[in-house]
């Protein structure tokens, strides 16, 4: 018994038919005269856009792309029945030999790639620009100095597109990469109207780094974190300085531990001597910083209340198996909670995206109201509130609006007069002020409130770090967020 040929009956595919420029029209008019005839072909497709905008040389010029071209889902003996009846009006495309002496192969398109090129052809091709550098060149800004934002499309028909906010002459534009209608090939193309785009802004681990500002914050909450878990309070901000002012004349680690251990100060020198190297770095970096501009840590750390409320480092060690502390103060209690945040991330070299989870400590004040039977939980969101505050009239309105697209948890909190959670200038903690987002409850809910609190503003810092529209208050909220 002689079995049937899988590949040329049961197999269809996807095949390229070449034809004469113009001539496309009355090749799919035979092929459809076919398909009625013969079950095995299934599907004839002839791209809507046969021409795209190229940009070269500075100038924007109209190529053919696509002409002379129809693909067919068919099964392969089906379409070459079909090609040696019409062979003067249509020719199967064949893939360039990778090798000598390697057989010839027609060209098959995989139904992923087809149905991506067709989305690509018949939604947005009339409106993309193809470009002529490759995609990687788009990665960096030159004039700015830092890699350009890499981000996703989530709705529309370019969802699920990553690529690179990029400035051009006439505005910003998304270039990304589509797939072209030969196996393997790319487009790099650009869709002139970023803003009009729903997009989720993609963590660069390659691209992105911390500011200075940041990586001096880090370490000083680093040192900051160390002196509260090591019990010096009242004393924590003079050896702050102490500690820089010894690492300025003399950056050993290995020489402040010993003379910190021969002082006394034996649980200080221990915790520094555990950093990690990345840590380690940091505090180094500081000193050669303060160095260079000297009275840096005095004038930026002149208070200090309750730490940002995100960090990478918790500084009192907690006991096995818990993710949340207490630590007293002279004024309130502060809750250091362990949470996982979450973030999309790409690597731009693989042209790879993954998710990551990183782990940063909260940290929230609570305070009694006074004499009534009733709490305040409070986090520090001085800088970026400051900020905020400050705005004022046309300006305030226009900010208020992107919150309200972009941040809406933010949103919420400043315009919501029901909102739980409000934003609170000038709240007095002790003899000191600082801009915080703060809860009022009572004494049965206190830990259901510091809850809200901690989840909201996760949520307020996850919402403006996901956003391209809200750059200047990613900056602002690294006074918040002590990101790694």
């Amino acid at each position: 018994m002689v079995l049937p040929d899988k590949l040329n009956h049961v197999d269809y595919r996807w095949y390229v038919v070449r034809t004469k420029r113009h001539q496309e029209s009355k090749l799919v008019e035979l092929l459809e005269k076919r398909k009625a005839q013969s079950k095995n072909i299934l599907e004839i497709y002839a791209p809507t856009h046969t021409t795209v905008n190229v940009h070269q040389d500075g100038d924007e010029k109209q190529k053919p792309l696509f002409a002379g071209i129809v693909f067919v889902l068919a099964t392969q003996q089906a379409l070459m029945d079909f090609i040696k009846e019409h062979s003067l009006d249509g020719d199967v495309q064949y893939e360039r030999k990778k090798e000598k002496g390697e057989s010839t192969r027609m060209c098959v398109i995989p139904e992923e790639q087809m149905r991506a090129f067709r989305d690509y052809n018949e939604n947005y091709a009339d409106k993309v620009i193809v470009l002529e550098r490759p995609y990687t060149d788009y990665s960096f800004n030159e004039k700015a100095g830092e890699p350009n934002e890499i981000v996703r499309v989530i709705d529309g028909p370019l969802a699920g597109c990553e690529g690179y906010i990029c400035r051009f002459r006439n505005g910003k534009r998304l270039v990304f990469q589509v797939r072209g209608f030969e196996p393997g090939s790319r487009l790099t193309v650009s869709y002139p109207k970023a803003w009009d785009l729903h997009v989720v802004r993609l963590h660069n681990m390659e691209g992105d780094r911390l500011s200075v500002g940041t990586e001096k914050g880090r370490a000083v909450d680093l040192l900051v974190g160390f002196l509260q878990g090591c019990g010096y309070e009242e004393r924590i901000l003079p050896m702050l300085y102490d500690v820089i002012d010894r690492l300025v004349a003399k950056p050993s680690l290995v020489s402040l531990c010993k003379e910190l251990h021969k002082q006394g100060d034996v649980a200080f020198s221990q915790r520094l001597a555990q950093m990690s190297g990345k840590e380690a770095e940091l505090v180094i970096n500081l000193a050669r910083y303060e160095r260079d501009n000297s009275g840096y840590v005095r004038e930026n750390w002149n208070k200090l209340t309750l730490r940002p409320f995100l960090t990478p480092t918790s500084g009192v060690e907690m006991e096995d198996g818990k993710t949340e502390t207490e630590l007293r103060h002279k004024d309130f209690t502060e809750i250091i909670r362990k949470v996982d945040i979450t973030e999309e991330a790409y690597q731009p070299s693989r042209q790879k995206d993954e998710t990551i989870t990183t782990t940063y400590y909260a940290h929230v004040g609570m305070v009694r109201d006074g004499d009534k039977e009733e709490y305040i939980c409070f986090a520090n969101w001085d800088g970026f509130l400051q900020a905020y505050f400050l705005t004022a009239g046309k300006a305030h309105e226009k900010l208020i609006e992107s919150f309200r697209n972009y941040a809406p948890t933010l949103y919420k909190v400043l315009t919501d007069a029901d909102s739980p959670v409000k934003a609170v200038p000038d709240f007095k903690v002790g003899e000191d002020t600082l801009n915080v987002l703060a809860i009022q409850s009572s004494a049965q809910e206190k830990d259901a409130a510091k809850d809200q609190l901690i989840e909201t503003s996760v949520r307020i810092c996850t919402e403006v770090n996901t956003t391209n529209r809200l750059a200047v208050w990613r900056r602002y909220l690294r006074t918040v967020w002590l990101h790694e």
